[in-house]
Order: structure tokens, then sequence, then C-alpha cells
């Protein structure tokens, strides 16, 4: 496989992470401190079922939307590690310990505002909070057996989630997938970028800048990306780099890596993620790199070539 990737791939079809660097490609400048609070957000999401597949509900204390009914929420703490915030807020809001299991969805607005939305497990540990222990967290938790739509919600943004639980459970569409604790100074996306034609042949865009890798792009190095979504620095690249303007389809989300109070008590977050093209925009061969930095690399192994392909019809949806 010659000055190939494929432990690096490897690590990522897996779920894993890969030592981040400090070059990015495609970035205009150099990446800031990532720091929650200041310019990132990131909330987490719990949907638990019990084995009466009745789910977790919390009824909201805050002003603006007490008395209406939610899943277990709430925003990360700086130096606070991603599934550590969810089991704290499901124990704050409702009473309860929980595993969690896989991210079930990424939702974001760019990086200015970034949802993990998991699927848990309920522990044996702690109890249902009741009515007579309201707090600033919550005013209780039920498991609720009916059509949550049955109850006054705060927000109807949590039915497609619950519907993404409902099917994982039936029929798991993707790997478990939880954060893997890798340290990552910027809040950027390592990019598995596919190109196959009609006869079957595939190629993976490649850096080559060090020792070859897939590439690794930076997000919200800009203001007017700061909430333009996690796929406009990938267009930026493969716009700017490839001179390759196609009609990309959604990303799938392959795999995270975070580190609390990593370096310079950063909260960057690396996503790994696949940018799938269409057919319909495809050509015999991939579009040829105006940047030297970088290549094609044709994956000729076959074992190799079918983890490629099934990966990536395997993935978290990232939904913007």
């Amino acid at each position: 496989m010659g000055d190939a990737p494929v432990p690096e791939l490897e690590a990522v079809l897996d779920g894993g992470g890969w030592d981040v660097g400090t070059t990015f490609e495609g970035s205009p400048a150099t990446p800031g401190p990532v720091r929650l609070g200041r310019n990132v957000c990131y909330v987490v999401l719990a949907v638990l079922f019990n084995q009466e597949d009745a789910v977790l509900l919390v009824q909201e204390a805050k002003p603006e939307c007490r008395g209406r009914w939610y899943l277990p929420a709430g925003r990360m703490e700086p130096g606070e590690g991603i599934e550590a915030a969810l089991r704290r807020e499901v124990r704050e809001e409702s009473g309860l310990d929980c595993e969690p299991l896989t991210l079930l969805a990424l939702e974001e607005r760019g990086p200015a505002w970034i949802r993990f939305a998991f699927l848990a497990r309920p522990q044996v540990c702690g109890t249902l909070k009741t009515l007579e222990e309201a707090d600033a967290e919550s005013l209780q938790a039920t498991w609720w057996p009916g059509d949550p739509r049955s109850l006054p919600l705060r927000s109807l943004d949590i039915l497609p989630v619950l519907e993404l639980a409902t099917r994982y459970r039936q029929s798991p569409a993707h790997p478990p997938t939880l954060p893997r604790e890798l340290p990552c100074s910027p809040l950027c996306l390592r990019l598995l970028l596919p190109f196959s034609n009609a006869a079957g042949d595939l190629w993976l865009l490649l850096a080559t800048a060090g020792t070859p890798h897939l590439p690794v792009v930076a997000c919200g190095t800009s203001r007017s990306e700061l909430r333009a979504g996690l796929r406009s620095p990938l267009l930026r690249l493969l716009r700017d780099r490839l001179a390759w303007e196609p009609q990309p389809g959604a990303l799938g989300l392959l795999g995270l890596q975070h580190r609390p109070g990593g370096l310079g008590d950063n909260d960057g977050i690396c996503f790994n993620v696949v940018l799938s093209i269409p057919p319909g925009s495809q050509r015999d061969e991939p579009p040829e790199p105006r940047d030297p930095a970088l290549r094609w690399w044709p994956v000729r192994e076959e074992r190799l070539r079918g983890r490629v392909l099934q990966r990536i019809r395997a993935t978290v949806p990232v939904r913007s």
C-alpha cells in the first residue's frame, strides 16, 4: 500500500481517533482557541427507555418553558467530557444514573452550537425525581408510555430524535459510536472523501504534508463560518483546493475525539466525517487537485475497499 495511511484509515473506520497534528488543510487562518461559553456551545441530550419501552421525560423548571416536557438535556461545562456531561444532566434533571450507548445524531448550526443526541440505558442507581424534589434543574421526571405529542412539549425538535432512537433499537443503522478520549485543540473535521465511478473504482482524498493522512479541516476560522454549518469549510476546501463544486450529500459521522481540559484548556473536538458525493455529480476519475498538498489514493485492496464502502453507508447522521 506504499505510503497510504492504512492504520489511520482503519482506526477511523472502527470509530476511533487519531493524532490531529498542527497543520490543517484549506484553512485561511490559523485556528484560534476553542472555549466553551466563549466561542462554542456544546449541548448533550439523552433518550432513555425502560423495560416497558416508556421514554424518560423531564418537566422543565426554566421560567420561559416552565411546566413543559422535554428529554434530559443541557449544556456542557468547561473542562467536562461529553459522556460525563450527559450523565450529569440526566442525574440532575431526572434523579437517575445512565450509561451512554451510542450517539444517535449530531445536530449543529456551525461551531457556535453543536448538540450530541445519545441513546442511553438507565442504571439501577438513583430514583425518579418527584415534585417534592423540584429544583432549578427540573420540576419532576416520568417514564412516559404514550405518544409524547399528547403532552405540552418544550419543543417538537425531540420528535425526530425519538424516531431515530426507536429505529436504532429495532435495527441499528450504524455501529455504537461514542467519543474517544484523545486530545484535540481546535474544532475540526477529519475528512473521508470517497470518489467512485461506474466501474467500481474507489479513490480517497489524502493530504501529503508530512506523512500522508486524511485531510483535517479547521472549523470556525472566520466569523461567517461560526454559524454556517460544519459542511462550509469542507465545501471551501473542495472549491479552493480541488477546483471542484459538486452537489454533495449530507455529512455522516464516523467518530469523534475530545479530551476535557486539553492543551491550553481548549475544548476542541475532532469529528471524523464522510462527505458523500451523489453519483450524478461524479466522473470517470476524480478531479485533479490544484493544491500539491492533496492527492487521490486509489484503494485497490479488496478487503479495505469493501470496509470503506460498507462503513460510509453506516454513519451517525449530522443534522444542520
